[in-house]
C-alpha cells in the first residue's frame, strides 16, 4: 500500500514539476524571438517523460493541462499554435506509432511523416495569413521547403528519440 502511494506521490510531483517546466518553455517560445522551434521542441519532450512516467492516458492528460494551463497564463495565445497542433501532439502520436514495435521501421517514418505533413497542411490553411502574412512564397520554392521539411522532422524525430533515451538513462528510479 505504502508503495503504491508512494509511487503515486511521485507521479504527481513529476507531472507537475514538467507542467511547470512545459509552461515557462511555452512562455518563452512566444517571447524571445529567433529560437521558437528550439522551445517549441523541449517543450513537446516533456509529454513523452510524462508518458514514460505515466503511460498514455497520462501523457494525454498533461498535454491538456498544458495546453488550457498556457491558455490561461501567457498573454501570447497565437504563440501556441504550435504547440497545439504539433509539437504538444507529437510524443503521444509516436508513442503509438512506436509502442506496438509491429510495424516495419519504413512504415513508423512514413506515419509519422503523414501526421507531420497533416499538422503542416492543416497549419497552413487555416492560419496561412498569420504565419505568412503578405509574403507570397513562390510557385517554384514550395517544392524546396516542402522537402527541406521533410528532412527537419526526420531530424527533429531522430533527436526526440535521443531524449527520450537520454531521460531513460538518467531519470531517478521509483
Amino acid at each position: 500500500m505504502v508503495e503504491k502511494q508512494s509511487k503515486s506521490t511521485r507521479s504527481v510531483a513529476v507531472g507537475g514539476i514538467f507542467l511547470a517546466l512545459s509552461i515557462a518553455t511555452l512562455y518563452a517560445a512566444t517571447f524571445i524571438p529567433g529560437i521558437e522551434l528550439t522551445l517549441y521542441t523541449i517543450s513537446s519532450f516533456y509529454v513523452a517523460f510524462i508518458l514514460i512516467e505515466t503511460g498514455p492516458g497520462g501523457g494525454l492528460l498533461f498535454y491538456t493541462a498544458s495546453l488550457l494551463l498556457s491558455a490561461l497564463l501567457i498573454p501570447n495565445k497565437i504563440g501556441l499554435i504550435p504547440y497545439a497542433m504539433f509539437f504538444g501532439l507529437y510524443g503521444i502520436v509516436k508513442y503509438y506509432i512506436e509502442y506496438s514495435k509491429k510495424l516495419p521501421m519504413a512504415a513508423e517514418i512514413l506515419l509519422k511523416l503523414l501526421f507531420f505533413n497533416i499538422s503542416i497542411g492543416i497549419g497552413l490553411v487555416f492560419f496561412k495569413e498569420l504565419f505568412l502574412g503578405a509574403f507570397q512564397v513562390p510557385d517554384l520554392a514550395f517544392p524546396i521547403l516542402a522537402a527541406g521539411a521533410q528532412i527537419f522532422f526526420l531530424f527533429y524525430d531522430y533527436l526526440f528519440t535521443l531524449a527520450i533515451g537520454f531521460y531513460l538513462k538518467t531519470r531517478p528510479r521509483a
